[in-house]
């Protein structure tokens, strides 16, 4: 009791709050709100969509239009006949100017082209990709709001035991500090006592420093600063995963991890980048429709000419013969992308395999650890105590004595560490399968107080 108390009063000092402490989920709503990684993935998946949108209107119709004034001085002494009376020319004059207005209008219309439905495959299989992605970047700021919240926690644990260390040191090296001037101890005493003294205050410096990153650390996902957090309770649930089945985490992580999944939506747009080179062999065909209509007119009270609109209608067939090597190149570099989008898929894979099962282990293993650890301190409590009720009655040396408090601080950092790691591998482990969510977030929040 006296060292939760010790921590909390650390953390209360450190930053000044308003009156209530921060949760978790108040944590991750302000890191859904400022975080600049998710927010970057979300953009980026964004933009990546837009492709799709791009590759099919290259397959809807394509509609330009065009308006030309154009002026031509002087004309050497030439005439232009009247297309209004073909009997009649009009001379242009060595000092006039003719002006010419021309209106155009094309409507145009993919027909085949096989390389753009590829393509059209291609952005979606990619748009699909960067959707996983940001699913995991979604799923990742839960691990990383806890991973820096539970830092926190862990830091001001890791102070608060620092402190605890330096009192109790403190005090051992007063009390043979004072022994020794009465004469009742050896001065070796006083020096050991003092050593350990030292230590244990370059020990606190360090954990502040450690403490105020770790706040940092959690400032720069939620873009707050960070004040007094909620602390992990006492009574702990200490349950396996469910199902407690490695493989079948295993099978539900090959199934629905965010990363592999892109991995997979990668090789599917090689797959189609693939087919849309090969269709560069392919003829084309397209429609178009255009209108033309053009006027001119001359200088002074010379009449111009008005020239009837023309309307063309056709089918254009483009058949490729020989482009140099370029299209049997885009082939085999699309082949080489194929490959390494390949080869990054099974990597993931293993990678994901290796994940799933070690964070299942841990949560296993960590059971005990957090279970072996709350009983090492208990013995170390008793180990201090007995130790400084021998030394007073000169059954124990002062060394057993600062050796006993060492290990005891030793036991309650393990400890802390080992109730914070148990919670977050259960939560890595949702993640390495693919179902993290707020849920698991609330159920961490709810074993706060």
């Amino acid at each position: 009791m006296r060292l939760k108390l010790l921590v909390l009063a650390l953390a209360l000092s450190a930053t000044a709050m308003p009156g209530h402490a921060e949760d978790l989920l108040g944590a991750y709503r302000e890191a859904r709100a400022n975080d600049p990684v998710l927010a970057q993935a979300d953009a980026t998946r964004l933009a990546t969509g837009e492709g799709v949108s791009q590759a099919r209107a290259l397959l809807l119709p394509q509609i330009s239009g065009g308006l030309t004034l154009s002026q031509t001085n002087g004309g050497g002494g030439t005439a232009l006949v009247n297309q209004n009376n073909p009997g009649q020319t009009i001379p242009t004059g060595l000092s006039g100017h003719t002006r010419t207005r021309s209106l155009s209008g094309t409507l145009s219309q993919s027909v085949f082209d096989f390389s753009k439905f590829a393509n059209l495959k291609a952005a979606h299989s990619a748009s699909d990709a960067q959707d996983e992605v940001f699913r995991a970047a979604e799923q990742n700021l839960f691990v990383r709001v806890a991973t820096a919240y539970f830092g926190v926690l862990t830091s001001e644990d890791e102070l608060a035991f620092a402190k605890a260390n330096e009192d109790a040191f403190h005090r051992q090296y007063e009390q043979a500090d004072q022994q020794y001037k009465v004469g009742l101890s050896a001065i070796t005493n006083m020096y050991q006592a003092k050593a350990f003294y030292e230590a244990a205050k370059a020990q606190t410096i360090t954990a502040e420093n450690v403490l105020n990153d770790a706040r940092e650390a959690l400032t720069q996902i939620t873009g707050k600063p960070t004040g007094a957090l909620k602390k992990l309770r006492e009574d702990l649930p200490l349950e396996p995963p469910s199902p407690n089945d490695q493989d079948a985490w295993v099978k539900q992580a090959l199934a629905n991890n965010p990363n592999l999944l892109a991995q997979q939506d990668n090789v599917q747009t090689a797959e189609h980048n693939i087919t849309a080179a090969r269709a560069g062999h392919l003829p084309t065909i397209s429609a178009q429709v255009s209108y033309n209509k053009s006027d001119t007119w001359y200088q002074a009270a010379n009449p111009g000419l008005e020239r009837p609109g023309a309307t063309t209608i056709g089918l254009t067939l483009n058949v490729p013969i020989f482009s140099g090597g370029l299209t049997q190149s885009r082939v085999r570099q699309s082949i080489y992308q194929r490959d390494a989008a390949t080869d990054s898929m099974e990597l993931e894979r293993r990678q994901v395999v290796r994940d799933t099962l070690n964070f299942y282990r841990s949560v296993i293993a960590g059971i005990a650890q957090v279970q072996s650890a709350k009983s090492s301190v208990e013995s170390g409590e008793k180990a201090v105590e007995a130790m400084r009720a021998g030394f007073d009655v000169g059954t124990q040396t002062l060394t057993d004595v600062l050796l006993a408090i060492q290990t005891l601080t030793s036991s309650e950092s393990s400890y802390s560490q080992a109730r914070h790691q148990f919670i977050l591998n259960k939560l890595l482990l949702k993640q390495a399968a693919g179902t993290a969510d707020l849920d698991d977030l609330q159920a961490i929040n709810a074993l706060l107080e």
